[in-house]
C-alpha cells in the first residue's frame, strides 16, 4: 500500500511538472524542431485536422538517424507531424506517462506486464509488417500468453563479449569457455599487460548491469529450461525453477563472480562512475582488453575509430554453473508498439509503414550496426570480419533471448541499480540474490 501511495503520488507531482520539465537537460529529451506537441488525447482525428504523434524511445544510439528518418515522413505530407522523445532512463519513464495518461502514441519500451494490463495495441493483424518479418523474429515478437503480436521487432541483435584480437593474439590466448578460462584470461592480460584494463565495465549506467544479469544468470536458466519453458515460469514467478534467492543458485554465484574479479582488479576500479563513452574510448584506444555489450555499440566503437572494426573479435558468455554451457544473444531488436488508448491508430500505422519501408530500413540496419528483421531488406551491417566473428558465436553456444517477461514493477534498469548496490558493498553474494528474487516478488505483487 506504502508503494501503491508513492507511485499514486509521484504521477500527480510528475503530472503537473512534466511539461515544464521536458526541455531541460535532465529529461534527455531529442526533438525534431518541430513545435511543441500538445498529448494525442489533446488532438483530434476528425477529417483534415492535423494530428501530432509522440514517440517514446529510450535507444540513444538511433537517436540521430531516427530524427533523420521523422524528418522525410514529416516533410513528405502536411497532416501527421512526428515528434521522438528519448529519456535515458526509459523503462521506468514510461511507468510514469502509464500513471500519469501521458502515453506516448508509439513507444520503444516494451514490458510484460504493461501486455497483460492491455496497454499495448494488438497489431496481430498488420499482415504486411508480418509477411515480411523473418519466422523466427514473428517468433519472438509473439506474447506468449495470448499468442498475439503487441509489437514489431525492426532488427536482430546479437550481445556477448568483444574482445580486442591483437591483444588475445599477441599473449596467445583463446576465448574462454568456461569461467575458470575466463578469469585466468583476465589475469593473464593483467599481468602482462598492466596498464590494460581486462574487462571493462560501464556501471553508471544501471541498463548495462541489468543486461548482465539477462545475458548470464538469466542466460543459465533459459537454457537449462529452454526458452518457451522459461519464459513461462517468468510469467508464473515459478519459484522453484527460477531459484532466484538460493545461495548456491545462478544469482548468488554470478554475484560471486563479479565480487571475485572486482577484487582482483580485473574489472576496472572506476565501474561504478563509468560510463559506455568511457568504455568506447578505453576499447578503441588499446586500454581495455574486453567489453560486454550487444551489436549497438559498433557503431559507437567505429565512429571513434573507423579502423577498429577489424581488430574487434566476439565471444559467448563462458558457462559458470554445474552442466551449463556458453551463452550469446540472439535477438529481436528496436521493437515498436502503439498505445491501445492512442487516437490515431490509423496515423500511427501509416508513419511505422514509413519507418518500415526498404530504403529506411537498409539506412537502420547499417547505421545501427544490426541484421534487418525484414526479409526484403539487404544491408552491410557489419565488416566482414564482425560477421565472421558473430556468426562463429552463435553456432559455438546456446542461443538466448531477452528477459521480456519480467515485471513490470522491476524493470532492467531496477535490476542494474541492486548489480550497483553489490559492487558497493551494500550486499554480500547471498544477500543479493535474496534482495533480487524479494524485488522480482515485489514487481510482481
Amino acid at each position: 500500500m506504502k508503494r501503491l501511495i508513492a507511485i499514486l503520488l509521484s504521477a500527480v507531482l510528475v503530472a503537473g511538472t512534466f511539461t515544464g520539465c521536458s526541455n531541460s537537460a535532465s529529461t534527455n529529451s531529442a526533438k525534431t524542431g518541430s513545435a511543441a506537441v500538445p498529448s494525442a488525447a489533446a488532438s483530434s482525428t476528425a477529417s483534415g485536422e492535423h494530428v501530432n504523434l509522440k514517440l517514446f524511445t529510450g535507444k540513444i544510439e538511433t537517436i540521430d538517424l531516427m530524427n533523420e528518418i521523422i524528418n522525410d515522413f514529416n516533410a513528405s505530407q502536411d497532416k501527421i507531424t512526428v515528434e521522438q522523445e528519448y529519456q535515458k532512463d526509459a523503462s521506468n519513464i514510461i511507468k510514469i506517462k502509464f500513471a500519469s495518461g501521458q502515453v506516448p502514441d508509439i513507444m520503444t519500451t516494451y514490458e510484460q506486464g504493461f501486455a497483460d494490463e492491455g496497454k499495448y495495441l494488438d497489431l496481430s493483424d498488420q499482415s504486411a509488417w508480418w509477411d515480411r518479418l523473418s519466422p523466427e523474429m514473428k517468433v519472438n515478437c509473439t506474447d506468449v500468453k495470448s499468442g498475439k503480436q503487441y509489437r514489431v521487432c525492426t532488427n536482430m541483435t546479437m550481445a556477448g563479449f568483444f574482445y580486442n584480437k591483437a591483444i588475445f593474439s599477441e599473449l596467445g590466448l583463446k576465448t574462454a569457455t568456461t569461467w575458470d578460462e575466463f578469469v585466468k584470461n583476465l589475469s593473464a592480460i593483467k599481468e602482462k599487460k598492466p596498464g590494460i584494463t581486462p574487462w571493462f565495465i560501464f556501471g553508471k549506467e544501471a541498463w548495462h548491469l541489468g543486461h548482465l544479469i539477462e545475458f548470464i544468470p538469466h542466460g543459465y536458466i533459459k537454457q537449462q529450461l529452454g526458452s518457451i519453458e522459461a519464459k513461462k515460469a517468468m510469467l508464473a514467478n515459478d519459484k522453484a525453477k527460477l531459484n532466484f534467492g538460493a545461495a548456491d543458485g545462478a544469482m548468488a554465484t554470478f554475484a560471486k563472480n563479479l565480487v571475485d574479479l572486482k577484487n582482483k582488479g580485473l574489472i576496472n576500479s572506476d565501474v561504478l562512475t563509468a560510463t559506455s563513452d568511457n568504455c568506447v574510448q578505453e576499447f578503441v584506444t588499446g586500454k581495455a582488453a574486453m567489453l560486454s555489450n550487444g551489436m549497438w555499440v559498433l557503431s559507437s566503437l567505429t565512429e571513434a575509430d573507423p579502423k577498429i572494426a577489424d581488430k574487434i573479435g566476439f565471444a559467448p558468455y563462458p558457462s559458470y554453473m554445474p552442466n551449463s554451457k556458453p551463452v550469446v544473444l540472439s535477438a529481436e531488436d528496436s521493437g515498436y508498439s502503439i498505445s491501445a488508448t492512442t487516437a490515431h491508430k490509423a496515423e500511427a500505422i501509416e508513419f511505422l509503414n514509413f519507418l518500415f519501408n526498404a530504403k529506411n530500413q537498409k539506412k537502420y540496419s547499417e547505421t545501427s550496426k544490426a541484421p534487418s528483421a525484414f526479409k526484403d531488406v539487404q544491408a552491410e551491417w557489419a565488416s566482414t570480419n564482425v560477421v565472421s566473428e558473430v556468426n562463429t558465436a552463435l553456432k559455438d553456444a546456446v542461443n538466448i533471448g531477452f528477459t521480456n517477461e519480467k515485471p513490470a514493477g522491476f524493470s532492467g534498469d531496477d535490476a542494474g541499480r541492486l548489480v550497483q548496490d553489490l559492487l558497493s558493498g551494500k550486499y554480500t553474494p547471498e544477500t543479493f540474490a535474496t534482495a533480487y528474487e524479494k524485488a522480482w516478488n515485489d514487481g510482481i505483487k
